[in-house]
């Protein structure tokens, strides 16, 4: 649930979270009314969270993990319990 929330859900809300805050702190001292909330760029937020998303993705999948050399094995049922699926070598299966 967390790798969810920090590979998807905050690049998607974080540009949105901090214009909002950065309205929120500096909106004040301008004098900006509740008419504010329709003036939010919120096509320009909707696709900074998507690029910023797709930069996650394109990281997490391109330069964490490790190459496995072999052949996948699902898992399978074998004497009364479940056998969970591997990697075995190549040589032997």
């Amino acid at each position: 649930m967390l790798r969810v929330f920090l590979t998807i859900v905050l690049p998607l809300l974080l540009p949105t979270a901090l214009y909002l805050l950065w309205i929120g702190s500096f909106g004040a001292e301008s004098g900006i009314g509740a008419a504010w909330w329709r003036a939010v760029p919120w096509i320009w937020l909707a696709g900074a969270g998507a690029l910023l998303l797709a930069m996650v993705l394109f990281v997490v999948t391109v330069h964490f993990g490790s190459s496995q050399q072999g052949v996948y094995v699902p898992p399978r049922w074998e004497g009364g319990r479940i056998i969970p699926g591997h990697v075995e070598s190549k040589g032997g299966r």
